[in-house]
């Protein structure tokens, strides 16, 4: 095993945690540095875990904690082929010492032969077909997320979904049989003057023809740009002659600008300042916004191809979808993307959601701004119902209508928006417990599945708990058993096994029906 080592100078201090098990920043530097250091004992590795003579393992990421453990993020290879759903992470000691493995899948993986059955071109006619219309790439690879590994075909389908958000529709075809075995949704669906959050300070930059523009070079370079309308490409950056952006209306197209900007800016903010990360990948490099994404468009998305934010303007090119929270929730589908790279489907998408959701909530109270307080109410501001309801409630998910309170057998049947629900609420105990309570003006009450009483921790130590195990234990395939396992690993590293907090996540998911 590879233990990382530090330059002097390479990072800074983490964050107070009882055992030391926050994660250390790493420069651009030292982690180039890390990276290239596992790879290069990558074979080692692999040997060391038993792996087949056909595997090989191929760096992702890697986090040392402040007491000298280090987690190293592995995708998996056979024969050459990659291999999906075969991710894992080691734990070392500061020793060298393994601690432990967190695994997308305990079945050891082989296949008879890597000669297909069916040609590329007939797994891409097939998944095609599944999408209904695109433009489509296969590539063959090995499929590890089933009970059994499986030679198969990865088809790619980019088009458009029925709602106008750019599509790519992830296909796994069984490369012997032709079967359709899994599929997955690849696009996870701002001084200036805000619509959402008032008057607020925005990273520019001086053009070299006169006035400024929307570029935040204290942030990675984040750039926010007018599509117009458009739905590919950048579209214009944002250029202003006196550096003082929007008017509070969407009728002024720097408002949604603005709102973007901001949004990212506090993003960016929030995990520097909770989790000592330099950005979204943790490699100092910011992703960009696209705003005024096509005509009436209710939606936002993260796209992980561009490593950007799109935001439409919502209904009667009224209501941009460019809210803090919202701006936080497509950020965070990055940060997701960039570690664990939960499977956007099922019980592993319904995390994924969650996830950007908890963030979201966390970067709207870190903000601190009078005019969008922090509450558990996601995109309240954007009135996307058109009757001032929020899209989703973290202390009762089920009072949008769709939603899961409580985990089921049936959760993974449900679209992911809806699956998040089980994690949600999880958080919301989790930070400030069952029960009747009001917080910010705004009046919770939420329920536990068995009657019981739950007490809250709170967020701070509640987000670092989420992040610790989403960055170090969740894998791709990881569904709700996993996350309530992550999670209980998580606060033993950050506050002790058997601490209060360890107890609080235990009771937290025993009150979401995850035992």
């Amino acid at each position: 095993m590879v233990v990382l080592a530090l330059q002097n100078g390479a990072a800074t201090a983490a964050p107070e945690s009882v055992n030391g098990a926050s994660a250390l920043p790493l420069s651009a530097s030292a982690r180039a540095a890390a990276l290239k250091s596992a790879q290069d004992a990558a074979g080692s590795t692999a040997a060391e875990l038993g792996l087949g003579a056909q595997e090989a393992l191929v760096v992702r990421d890697v986090v040392k904690d402040a007491d000298g453990t280090v987690h190293t993020r592995y995708e998996r290879t056979y024969a050459g082929l990659p291999v999906l759903g075969g991710d894992l992470v080691t734990h070392v000691a500061k020793s060298g010492a393994l601690k432990g493995v967190s695994k997308a899948t305990g079945a050891r993986i082989a296949v008879a032969s890597t000669d297909a059955r069916i040609s590329a071109a007939t797994a891409k006619k097939a998944a095609l077909a599944d999408a209904g219309s695109g433009n489509a790439s296969a590539r063959k690879v090995v499929w590890a997320a089933g009970a059994k590994s499986v030679l198969a075909y990865e088809s790619v389908v980019k088009g458009v979904q029925a709602d106008g958000t750019p599509s790519e529709l992830h296909v796994i075809t069984d490369a012997t049989t032709g079967k359709k075995i899994y599929e997955y949704q690849g696009i996870d669906t701002g001084t200036g003057t805000s619509e959402y959050s008032g008057t607020v300070t925005l990273g520019t930059t001086a053009a070299a023809s006169g006035g400024f523009d929307l570029l935040d070079s204290g942030r990675g370079g984040h750039k926010t740009y007018d599509l117009n309308g458009g739905t590919s490409g950048t579209g214009t950056l944002f250029h202003d002659a006196d550096d003082a952006w929007g008017d509070g209306t969407p009728a002024n197209r720097q408002t949604a600008a603005v709102d973007a900007a901001y949004g990212a800016a506090v993003t960016w903010d929030f995990y520097k300042s909770a989790f000592n990360r330099n950005g979204i990948a943790g490699d100092g490099k910011a992703a960009y916004s696209r705003v005024h994404y096509g005509n009436a468009y209710v939606n936002a998305f993260w796209n992980d191809s561009c490593f950007c934010m799109t935001y439409g303007d919502g209904s009667g090119n009224s209501h941009p979808l460019t809210s803090l929270d919202v701006a936080g929730h497509e950020m965070s589908h990055g940060l997701t993307a960039a570690t664990a790279g939960l499977k956007y489907s099922r019980e592993s998408g319904g995390l994924n959601e969650a996830t950007s959701d908890i963030f979201g909530t966390s970067v709207e109270f870190f903000a601190n701004n009078s005019a969008d307080v922090g509450d558990y109410l996601i995109g309240e501001k954007i009135d996307i119902n058109g009757d001032g309801t929020p899209l989703r409630y973290m202390d009762k998910p089920s009072k949008d209508g769709g939603s899961a309170d409580y985990w089921s057998r049936n959760v993974g049947r449900l679209d992911v928006h809806y699956s998040s629900g089980v994690a949600n609420h999880f958080f919301y105990l989790l930070s400030e417990g069952s029960g009747a309570k009001t917080i910010n003006g705004v009046s919770y009450n939420s329920p536990t599945y068995d009657g019981s009483t739950v007490a809250g921790i709170g967020r701070a130590k509640a987000y670092q708990i989420w992040y610790k195990a989403l960055t170090t234990y969740f894998t791709s395939s990881t569904d709700y058993a996993g996350a309530r396992t992550g999670t209980l690993k998580a606060a033993s590293d950050l506050y002790g096994a058997g601490s209060a907090e360890y107890n609080a996540v235990a009771a937290a998911w025993k009150a979401v029906n995850v035992q």
